[in-house]
């Protein structure tokens, strides 16, 4: 049996998550033309069938933390076990194996400097089995966050975009310091984004009115956003890919700002190291992604060296599901 069809209304409702996860279904439906009803009974058949969730997220930025993406060469045999372990970490963000089944490459956000040295430096440094270690900061994103491929799925017309859009975040002239509160609210959000606000209530110990005013608090700021989870096969996108661009420093924005602009393209990020961009995509085939890599890539003035790497098992998206 192959994977399920998403019809447009499907689609329509995925985008609309993706522009706002929190909202109430009966918005949703005014927006699309459709019963409440209609609305709920979709997304527990996209929750049942294609695994969608809508989950918490953080802006590290926003908290005065950075982001890395580490790979991690093995032995053979070894990296399903690696990744299964770096999977289930709290700090960990994705998972993926890549390269024959012989890499793993995760994005991970250590909540401080401390936690960074003793993963990278540390742990990872004396498992025998890691025969090398790369890490890359992020720098700058270029497209990610809370914005996913949904967002150019173009389910939606640009009225009801608009109707849907949250406002930019505020600027801020500090950095966000979260409180146990904070972080308790946070932690329910990460498993279910779509959480009550009585379920907040009873996780963080705070009076109702005081989880409604620090969730507005950390989304208006973009501290937290929301992400919708789903397994792309159902959409299409049967080949996933990472690009690892080497990109001269004075082409770097205007390489990044015209990848992000790709239709297949669901994150692009400046990194620290000597491959210096590194991008997220999808592709229907091996033959579309030959095409990108000849025809839109190869179009771009001032990369040096490509290096693409298929994605075999997303061992971890947003969440852990070992179950799955």
């Amino acid at each position: 049996m192959g994977p399920p069809t998403l019809d447009p209304l499907d689609l329509q409702i995925l985008q609309a998550l993706q522009l706002d996860g929190r909202a109430p279904f009966s918005r949703i439906a005014a927006v699309l033309g459709v019963s409440d009803q209609t609305v709920a009974r979709r997304y527990r058949r996209l929750h049942n069938t294609v695994n969608v969730r809508v989950l918490g997220m953080t802006d590290e930025n926003r908290f005065g933390r950075q982001t890395w993406i580490v790979r991690l060469h093995c032995i053979p045999d070894v990296a399903e076990h690696l990744a299964d372990a770096l999977a289930r970490r709290p700090d960990t963000l994705y998972v993926n194996l890549i390269s024959g089944g012989t890499e793993v490459v995760c994005g991970m956000k250590p909540r401080s400097r401390k936690e960074r040295d003793e993963l990278l430096f540390g742990r990872l440094q004396r498992t025998r089995q890691i025969i090398r270690v790369t890490a890359h900061c992020l720098l700058h994103s270029f497209y990610g966050g809370s914005l996913g491929w949904l967002n150019k799925s173009h389910a939606l017309t640009p009225e009801q975009q608009s109707a849907l859009r949250l406002p930019d975040p505020v600027p801020l002239d500090a950095h966000l310091i979260p409180d146990a509160a904070d972080e308790a609210l946070l932690a329910v959000l990460r498993h279910d984004g779509r959480a009550t606000v009585t379920d907040l209530h009873k996780a963080t110990g705070q009076s109702e009115s005081a989880v409604k005013r620090r969730l507005e608090t950390l989304r208006s700021t973009g501290a937290l956003y929301f992400d919708v989870q789903y397994d792309h096969v159902s959409l299409g996108q049967d080949v996933s890919v990472m690009l690892w661009l080497t990109v001269t420093p004075r082409a770097l924005a205007d390489v990044g700002a015209s990848i992000a602009a790709h239709q297949e393209v669901d994150f692009v990020s400046a990194t620290t190291g000597q491959e210096n961009i590194v991008v997220s995509a999808q592709f229907t085939s091996s033959d579309e992604l030959y095409t990108y890599l000849s025809e839109r890539i190869g179009a771009l003035d001032g990369i040096q060296a490509v290096e693409s790497a298929l994605v075999l098992r997303q061992v971890k998206q947003l969440t852990y599901e070992p179950n799955r």
